[in-house]
């Protein structure tokens, strides 16, 4: 338990910089000092916690959640370790709110040691799962149907097909462009048929440490002599990153989704620029759902473009299946990169302008002494 000591008085807060921008912040804003006494909140914590700011301010940040809530530890981490910590869909309850589903982000205030600010961001039920699973939802919305597409379509595909085949032995010669015409769109059909059966694949992944490095070397000299000839490529690694926690193939086929669609993006306009980057981002965790366990995401693998953008009508359905706006495109490829990511228990993000759009991958670190895995080089 937090003793009870003499609340410290709040007027000594008006000296801090950009005070009128917080108050002016929709999302919750509170600053505690070295002792965990809430020292300012803005008008959206006065709401978040249905109470206002004299009552807030006279407590402990542990006697306003309870010293066990996750908004404490975060906090405690903060000051302890003098680091920006992030935690994304966790269950915040407080005695007069009950529970809300909020991402929170505390970093220190170095001018004032011990001192520590944090933001509260409010997500709704459907948003925070979202969040939690990547997209969770987006993914399973189709694994149901693909299981009997795969089945009961690709069956009777192959018997048209097949008299495709006969036909085409007995027609004249002009008429055997119509009976090739057949046996393509039924290949191009079992193509798509096949990426949506990778929907229903829930076996748990086989997992070992991946240099992600070496994978994102691989996808540049495949951009390089292929896809994106005539492009360039920029490499800001940390050479320092350790290990990713996962399945190599898998990963070298999201990413390889991700780069080709930059060029798709980019397209044949000259200047156009892909970054490949790594970085070591501490803090970031992620509730795991059905416990209490958290999961780090310290790895940040990044995907940049500099080309048109992702247009307004895609970006809140960027990542649910069968939405696109490429000619010919079947709407699969992000769904399957979200779905990859999610299976690893990581997160993908994105954002974008004109002349730069990046998506961001947060994945786990692998364990020492993990095994190494192996590449299929025939991705290629």
């Amino acid at each position: 338990m937090v003793a009870k000591v003499t609340a410290i008085p709040t007027s000594d807060v008006e000296d801090l910089p950009s005070e009128t921008i917080l108050f002016a912040l929709p999302d919750p804003v509170l600053v505690m000092d070295e002792a965990g006494y809430i020292r300012f909140v803005n008008p959206a914590t006065e709401q978040f916690f249905g109470a206002g700011r004299t009552f807030i301010c006279s407590q402990t940040l542990a006697e306003l959640v309870h010293y066990d809530s996750p908004l404490n530890a975060l906090a405690n981490q903060v000051r302890e370790q003098e680091i920006s910590v992030a935690e994304h869909g966790v269950e915040l309850s407080t005695p007069r709110t009950g529970t809300q589903h909020v991402d929170m982000q505390g970093v220190p205030l170095n001018e004032r040691p011990g001192w520590v600010l944090i933001t509260l961001q409010r997500r709704s039920m459907a948003e925070t799962m979202d969040r939690q699973l990547n997209h969770q939802g987006a993914a399973r919305s189709v694994m149901g149907m693909a299981a009997v597409l795969a089945h009961e379509i690709k069956n009777p595909l192959s018997g048209i097909r097949g008299a495709a085949q006969l036909i085409e032995q007995n027609v004249r010669p002009e008429d055997q462009e119509l009976t090739r015409l057949i046996c393509d769109e039924t290949d191009r059909i079992c193509g798509i048929v096949d990426d949506m059966d990778k929907f229903s694949d829930e076996r748990a992944l086989e997992r070992g440490a991946v240099n992600i490095h070496e994978v994102l070397d691989h996808i540049r000299r495949l951009g390089e002599n292929g896809f994106a000839k005539g492009m360039r490529f920029v490499a800001r690694f940390d050479p320092s990153l350790p290990p990713v926690l996962g399945n190599r193939d898998k990963l070298l086929q999201a990413l390889l989704n991700l780069v080709k669609n930059a060029a798709e993006a980019i397209g044949t306009e000259g200047g156009g620029e892909i970054t490949l980057g790594t970085a070591y981002r501490q803090g970031v965790r992620i509730a795991v759902p059905g416990s209490l366990d958290r999961v780090n995401l310290p790895l940040e693998v990044s995907i940049q473009d500099n080309g048109k953008g992702i247009s307004d009508e895609l970006r809140h359905h960027l990542f649910e299946a069968f939405v696109t706006n490429k000619p010919g495109g079947t709407g699969l490829g992000l769904a399957l990169v979200a779905k990859t990511v999610r299976d690893h228990g990581g997160i993908i993000e994105f954002e974008s302008q004109p002349k730069k759009t990046s998506f961001r991958l947060r994945l786990p670190m692998c364990p020492p002494g993990t095994p190494f895995d192996q590449v299929d080089e025939d991705l290629s």
